[in-house]
């Protein structure tokens, strides 16, 4: 996998608007990040590019670890995260047909 890009402030929010008309379409459990949900992350950003999730934890600490162990793992960028909710970007393999 290559180096993922920096995104600036602008390219940030133009993802986040477009992940605000998308439905969350991956769920993290209580038991975290897990192997079968990095699978299925990954096989949903090379379909897609951009993927929003929702996290089954109360706990605000928690839900950024979580967002920061998807991230690396993945790897992807976490773009955005509000309450429960994540998205996270990669571009795919000629670049990102999301930003401009």
């Amino acid at each position: 996998m290559k180096q993922l890009p920096e995104l600036t402030g602008a390219q940030k929010a133009e993802l986040r608007s477009l992940g605000q008309t998308l439905s969350d379409s991956l769920r993290i459990g209580r038991a975290g990040p897990t192997p079968a949900l990095l699978v299925e992350l990954n096989r949903q950003l090379d379909t897609r590019g951009l993927v929003k999730a929702r996290l089954d934890s109360s706990d605000r600490h928690e839900r950024a670890a979580w967002c920061e162990t998807v991230a690396a793992q993945a790897p992807c960028l976490c773009v955005g995260a509000v309450g429960r909710t994540a998205l996270f970007w990669r571009p795919g393999e000629a670049g990102s047909q999301l930003l401009a």
